[in-house]
């Protein structure tokens, strides 16, 4: 993990409060930010090389596709039980990259981690075991989603696997407005205002743009995938495990 200054950035009045964007302030605060906002979070970490060791198989490449810090990619490369596999870690955000990139300088990994700027679907997945798209999907474009499963799909191995992770809507009103209180009320808990989580939620409107389970669930299936499970669940925010 990664050492990050306190997220503050909508903690002063804002009087225009301008849509989210994964900046040099956000890269620097990301760390904590996530961990206070993104309940069972570190949960996922802990259980990620341990869902990847079961897929990633000799030679091939795996995927982190919108690797923020590179959380995920560092630690399968600390923790792949295996000799010879290539990490690519993708993200969009120079921001991200150049932290990312910094981090490295200092870690003894296991195996070679390639950081790719780019967007996403721009990616090509070739010969690959495992990929993993956490909280990555809510902010492409809709039209590009369908699109970006089916390639991570096309581009798997027999037996691979993708982790999907989302912040997901629900088709229940009752159900969406119980999870969104819920879900503030875990951020109020971890010392975020009210002024700041309305600002953030502001800035985040038409940006991080949610699916119900039942179009995860069916857009995966169309892919190709033959057997999905919810790996976690935490209020509004579950993890999938796709395999082809």
């Amino acid at each position: 993990m990664t050492r990050s200054s306190k997220d503050l950035i909508y903690a002063s009045k804002q009087d225009k409060v301008e849509k989210f964007v994964f900046d040099e302030d956000v890269a620097g605060v990301f760390e904590d930010m996530i961990q206070r906002s993104v309940p069972g979070y570190t949960a996922l970490n802990q259980l990620l090389p341990i869902v990847a060791n079961q897929f990633i198989q000799e030679g091939s490449n795996v995927y982190d596709l919108g690797c923020s810090l590179g959380e995920a990619s560092i630690s399968i490369a600390y923790a792949a039980n295996c000799s010879n596999i290539q990490i690519h870690a993708v993200d969009n955000s120079a921001a991200m990259i150049k932290q990312f990139q910094a981090r490295l300088k200092s870690l003894n990994l296991k195996f070679p981690i390639q950081l790719i700027h780019d967007d996403v679907a721009a990616v090509d997945i070739i010969n690959g075991s495992f990929a993993v798209l956490n909280y990555t999907l809510q902010f492409i474009d809709r039209s590009q989603r369908d699109m970006l499963i089916n390639k991570i799909c096309t581009g798997l191995n027999k037996n691979g696997a993708l982790l999907l992770s989302e912040k997901i809507t629900y088709q229940d009103v009752n159900e969406e407005a119980l999870m969104q209180q819920l879900h503030e009320n875990f951020k109020r808990q971890n010392d975020y205002s009210e002024m700041e989580i309305s600002q953030k939620r502001e800035a985040l409107e038409n940006v991080l743009i949610r699916d119900t389970h039942e179009q995860h669930i069916e857009r995966l299936q169309n892919a190709g995938f033959s057997k999905i499970s919810v790996l976690t669940k935490y209020l509004n925010f579950v993890s999938y495990l796709a395999i082809k």
